[in-house]
């Protein structure tokens, strides 16, 4: 419980080190209700500010000078060599959220920093949002939606039209086995559907641990009826699914994407879905928003949602809880529950 100490905080308390939280405004008050502000100053020491949106001003600085540990989370600054400079007792870097590549720099691993994230507590809602968006893709939910509001008052002759509704035995692929794609996975084995996975850094054994079937990435798009994406955006997965392996995918088929908008080819995409080929539901975009004018906004047999399958509302606690963790860790000499490895960069969101 938040409002009692942990037998691991109780030791943390006597060893408590310096703290500072650096994140956006929004990001803060989403993140730190009193419970965990409180749990905060049971496990560290905290000073004025307790929370900075910026690493230059006077104020900063001299907290700064004494800080062992920053929290960080969306909108933090990067921590340059510079800002480093001006820090000479930081030892570690927990991040309340996903990626760690917009702020911590080449300087902090030169350092030798710790450095944590929250990625496996945001892959929770995303991965929940995916579950939904398979399911009720497969059961061709949008498309009945758009019909009945351009037909009230009726069900025909359209309602009987909509092709194959249906989950039952269906082939969904997973493209990524990330922190989300492997917890896709695994809310997958709770319903009739065969599950594919294209990973290079993953093995056939590793895959059919959760339950997957591995393949090369232009089998599984000839073989899914839905295609999830859930790979990192690198300089090499810039439009991975261009328009040569759209059209690998059959008639049909259902196109998610909850990771980087930059993986799929957006002009190809829309002329797959205005010509009716394909459906898809679209949670990031390239570009961030959409330009008012793209079809995909009306097309009947495409969902866009703006941004939203990570944490939200009451979600963000999960992450807030997830550095806490990890501070609590720290103070007690205890090994990172989530550690980030700087080798690790190239290949990770």
């Amino acid at each position: 419980m938040l409002s009692s100490l942990t037998r691991q905080e109780l030791i943390a308390v006597t060893q408590r080190p310096e703290a500072l939280i650096v994140m956006a405004p929004e990001t803060y008050r989403q993140l730190f209700d009193d419970a965990r502000r409180e749990r905060l100053a049971r496990l560290a020491r905290t000073g004025t500010p307790l929370w900075a949106t910026e690493l230059r001003s006077a104020a900063v600085r001299e907290r700064l000078a004494e800080v062992e540990v920053l929290i960080t989370g969306w909108g933090c600054p990067p921590l340059t060599a510079e800002v480093l400079a001006g820090a000479p007792r930081l030892r570690a870097v927990l991040h309340a959220a996903g990626t760690v590549k917009e702020h911590v720099t080449g300087a902090c691993w030169e350092r030798g920093l710790v450095v944590t994230s929250a990625a496996r507590a945001n892959a929770i809602p995303v991965a929940e949002y995916t579950l939904a968006a398979i399911l009720m893709a497969g059961k061709r939910a949008h498309r009945f939606a758009a019909a009945y509001r351009h037909s009230p008052g009726t069900w025909e002759p359209w309602r009987d039209a909509v092709p194959d509704p249906s989950n039952y035995r269906r082939t969904v692929g997973i493209v990524g086995l990330s922190n989300v794609g492997r917890r896709v996975a695994a809310l997958l084995r709770a319903f009739d559907v065969t599950v594919l996975a294209a990973d290079p850094h993953a093995s056939a054994a590793s895959a059919a641990a959760l339950g997957a079937s591995l393949a090369d990435l232009d089998t599984l798009l000839r073989r899914s009826d839905t295609v999830t994406l859930h790979a990192p955006q690198l300089p090499e997965t810039r439009h991975l699914l261009d328009r040569r392996r759209l059209a690998l995918l059959r008639d049909g088929a259902v196109v998610i994407n909850t990771a980087r908008g930059g993986l799929i080819d957006t002009a190809a995409l829309t002329e797959e879905c205005a010509a009716g080929r394909l459906d898809a539901v679209l949670d990031v975009t390239d570009p961030e928003p959409l330009p008012a004018g793209s079809p995909l906004y009306t097309l009947p047999n495409v969902v866009l949602t703006p941004h939203i399958a990570g944490a939200l509302g009451s979600e963000t606690y999960r992450l807030a809880d997830a550095a806490l963790d990890e501070l609590a860790c720290f103070a007690e000499g205890k090994a990172p529950l989530h550690a980030v490895d700087g080798a690790d960069l190239p290949k990770i969101a």
